[in-house]
């Protein structure tokens, strides 16, 4: 058995209950509207979200859901699709998960008043249900991830980002919307008590354990047997990156920049770049830092009795470390 599989196992009810509920949550008396949710619910990836969201609230509660779990789920699903449909609106791209983008097929204005519109379903879900603190996590997420997004181009432009900085933007772009499924799961069974920061800083830091292993496999060789160092080529600062350029001399550091801002479409530059990164232990050192939250995390499980729901999500801080993709 896969180990999305093996992880989905203890929630597979819920999970088909939500599905249903999700599509539900997207309609709209609008056919050209329509259309479109039904292309986005159709070319659904791993699911990762409501299974955190699903997971954590099980956990924590010895088993139960409610229905403030199904509209968190639903609520935080909505808003990350209004998030991406957007994204690939500012990226330019025309693909996502394989499928065209809805820019692509719809074209740019369409897209972001489709974004708009899910983002807006979401907050009602919320308002309409009286789900005031469930609503206020999700919220801060989409502040942070849009603050992230901007820190990351206010820095991309300087090569000598802090690691303060680094984990500073993967926190708010990366890990926060892990960490508002996780609250948002503890919160909608259990509104009083610790349980919500607690999930809350456990689904950080397996975001943070996430970014730096999409770090990491830009510097690891891929499916066709080579580094892909697509993060160099977009000038991407990564953490193996920024270690070296902390921990080289002034002459090296100065070539590591010059090479990632004006030659980063040349192949063989990008390969030196890759080789130097390796030799001076950049990749053995973002492997520690990741290794380092992962501890974290599942240090945050401890307290909680054994269940299959504590299990689960043991073995996603697993997934997301092993994870070949």
């Amino acid at each position: 058995m896969k180990i999305t599989e093996q992880i989905k196992q203890p929630i597979a009810r819920e999970m088909e209950l939500f599905e249903k509920k999700f599509h539900e949550s997207m309609s709209s008396k609008v056919a050209l509207l329509n259309r479109i949710t039904y292309y986005i619910v159709n070319r659904k990836g791993k699911q990762m979200r409501p299974m955190f969201v699903f997971l954590s609230a099980k956990m924590v509660s010895g088993g139960l859901v409610n229905e403030r779990t199904y509209r968190g789920a639903s609520v935080i699903e909505l808003i990350h699709t209004a998030t991406l449909v957007h994204d690939d609106v500012v990226d330019d791209s025309n693909r996502r998960r394989g499928f065209f983008s809805i820019n692509a097929l719809w074209k740019n204005k369409i897209a972001v008043l489709v974004g708009d519109y899910l983002l807006s379903k979401g907050l009602l879900l919320s308002i309409d249900n009286g789900d005031f603190d469930l609503l206020r996590i999700i919220s801060v997420a989409v502040r942070e991830m849009s603050e992230g997004e901007l820190l990351q181009i206010e820095k991309a432009r300087r090569l000598d980002i802090t690691e303060e900085v680094y984990y500073e933007i993967i926190r708010q772009k990366t890990a926060t919307l892990i960490a508002a499924c996780c609250a948002l799961g503890a919160c909608s069974v259990k509104p009083e008590g610790e349980d919500t920061a607690t999930m809350r800083r456990f689904g950080e830091l397996i975001g943070m354990a996430f970014q730096i292993k999409d770090d990491l496999f830009d510097y690891t060789e891929d499916a066709i047997g080579k580094p892909t160092g697509i993060d160099i080529k977009e000038q991407k600062m990564t953490l193996p990156l920024i270690y070296v350029l902390n921990n080289c001399t002034k002459d090296q550091k100065k070539w590591v920049i010059n090479s990632v801002k004006n030659h980063n479409k040349d192949k063989k530059r990008v390969k030196e770049v890759i080789a130097f990164v390796k030799e001076k232990g950049g990749l053995l050192y973002a492997e520690q830092k990741m290794l380092q939250f992962r501890d974290e995390a599942l240090n945050l499980l401890t307290p909680y009795p054994e269940s299959p729901y504590k299990s689960a999500l043991q073995l996603m801080v697993k997934y997301v470390i092993e994870r070949k993709i």
